[in-house]
C-alpha cells in the first residue's frame, strides 16, 4: 500500500479496486475532476507550466451548425477583446486551500507519492480515502455551482462576445462566432469561499507540519 496510508489512515474501512480506463475523448467526469485539481496546483507552483496553459487557454472556435439550438445569452465582455497580461496575486488563499485538502484528505501526500509500483487495488483504496477527505474539506469551505445549467450532451449556440473564462471550445475548432456545439462539461464556479482566518505569524507556505512521535 502507498506509504502515506500505512499509518493512521482509514483505508481499511473502504476496500476498492480502481482500474484505469483509457478513454481519450471525452474523459470521464471523475478523471476530469482529478485532472483539473492536478493542473490547478501545478499552474500555481510551476511558472513555466502556467505560462504554457495561459498561452493556449483560448482555443479557436467550433464550426456553426445548420440547426437552430438554444441561444446562450451574450456577455458584456467580448471574446475578441484584447486580453490583459496576467498579474501577480496573493498566494495565501490557494495555499490555505491546499493545506485544508492535505489535512482532511492527505491530498499532497497522494500526489507526491510515486504510485507506479503499487497494485491497482491499493491505489483504489488510497484514492477513496483522498476523495472522501478532500470532498469534506471542499464542501466545508466552498459552495460550488455549475457554470452552465443545461444537461451535459445538450446542443447550444455560443454567440460572439462569450467569456473565454466561462466557455472553452474543444473539438474541431475553426471559424467565427456564433458557434454551435455539444455541452461536454458544465464547468464549475465557486459561489462562496470561506477560509480560516490566519492567526499570528503562521507560515502559509507550510502545508503540513512535520510530525515527530515521542516515546
Amino acid at each position: 500500500m502507498p506509504a502515506f496510508f500505512m499509518s493512521g489512515s482509514r483505508a481499511g474501512r473502504h476496500p476498492a479496486n480502481l482500474r484505469a480506463a483509457v478513454n481519450p475523448s471525452p474523459l470521464p467526469f471523475g478523471t476530469r475532476i482529478w485532472f483539473a485539481w492536478a493542473c490547478f496546483f501545478r499552474a500555481l507552483f510551476d511558472g513555466q507550466f502556467a505560462a504554457r496553459v495561459w498561452a493556449v487557454r483560448e482555443a479557436p472556435a467550433l464550426p456553426p451548425a445548420a440547426s437552430a439550438p438554444a441561444e446562450v445569452a451574450p456577455s458584456p465582455t467580448a471574446h475578441d477583446h484584447p486580453r490583459t497580461a496576467p498579474v501577480s496575486s496573493d498566494p495565501t488563499p490557494a495555499l490555505q486551500l491546499l493545506a485544508l485538502l492535505q489535512r482532511e484528505g492527505r491530498f499532497v501526500d497522494f500526489l507526491q507519492q510515486d504510485i507506479a509500483s503499487f497494485p491497482d487495488a491499493e491505489i483504489g483504496i488510497a484514492a477513496r480515502v483522498v476523495h472522501e477527505g478532500c470532498r469534506k474539506a471542499l464542501r466545508s469551505h466552498a459552495e460550488l455551482v455549475p457554470v452552465r445549467t443545461e444537461a451535459e450532451g445538450a446542443r447550444l449556440t455560443v454567440p460572439a462576445g462569450f467569456r473565454a473564462d466561462e466557455i472553452k471550445l474543444v473539438g474541431d475548432v475553426k471559424g467565427h462566432a456564433p458557434y454551435s456545439g455539444v455541452l461536454r462539461h458544465r464547468g464549475w464556479r465557486a459561489k462562496t469561499l470561506h477560509l480560516p482566518q490566519i492567526v499570528g505569524e503562521h507560515d502559509s507556505y507550510v502545508l503540513a507540519p512535520a510530525e515527530v512521535e515521542l516515546g
